[in-house]
């Protein structure tokens, strides 16, 4: 029997885009948006690290698709898909920052509320670096952004929905300052700005001063 094709699909990109591959899934929705036309039902949105704040969207949601960096432990640069029950397994089982344990969080109060969506995919990169304050994508992480859509469009595909070239105009996306283009192009060099926290806090300051 053919599968329901879901009325509300969420398209949803979380990670913080200032620490370099940690902007991942924010990189891939922002992408889309400009790539491709997707039809009335599917929401676009930059998750950022908001945790249970995305809550009410995946409330009213039928299927999720979520893009994330994730350490599957793999050659840096490569890319996972998982689903359904794995994607809130997976996830809890090792963290690399904060945002995947709000999402953890989110995912397990919609199933306790009985609101998650029946369908869940992420798509997930493994990443090269997220210890750089400011710093951009590797090129082997942005290198993925391409497929991973691709891979997205497989799946919507595969619940009946169609999605163009094209754009997609949308509200829900990354700040036009945080555009990827804009942040990676206008922001100082990495020996103009520190890019590991405040150097004034540094042992080597603490040395200095006294």
């Amino acid at each position: 029997m053919q599968a329901v094709r879901p009325e509300r699909v969420l398209v949803l990109g979380i990670g913080n885009v200032l620490w370099a591959d940690e902007g991942f899934g924010v990189r891939c929705v922002e992408t889309m948006a400009q790539t491709h036309a997707l039809p009335e039902g599917v929401k676009l949105l930059d998750g950022g690290t908001q945790g249970l704040y995305l809550l009410p969207f995946l409330e009213e949601a039928d299927a999720l698709i979520v893009f994330d960096a994730i350490d599957f432990g793999l050659e840096p640069g490569t890319l996972v898909t998982m689903r359904d029950s794995d994607v809130p397994a997976f996830m809890g089982a090792k963290k690399m920052s904060l945002h995947q344990t709000g999402f953890q969080d989110v995912l397990a109060t919609a199933q306790l509320i009985g609101n998650c969506p029946a369908r869940m995919t992420l798509i997930g990169c493994q990443p090269v670096e997220l210890e750089d304050y400011g710093g951009s994508l590797r090129p082997a992480v942005a290198d993925q952004i391409p497929r991973a859509l691709e891979e997205a469009v497989r799946e919507l595909a595969s619940w009946g929905i169609q999605v163009a070239p094209g754009v997609t105009l949308c509200d829900d996306l990354v700040d036009p300052s945080l555009a990827r283009d804009a942040y990676e192009h206008g922001r100082p060099s990495e020996e103009e700005a520190c890019r590991s926290g405040d150097h004034r806090f540094f042992p080597s300051a603490a040395k200095v001063r006294a």
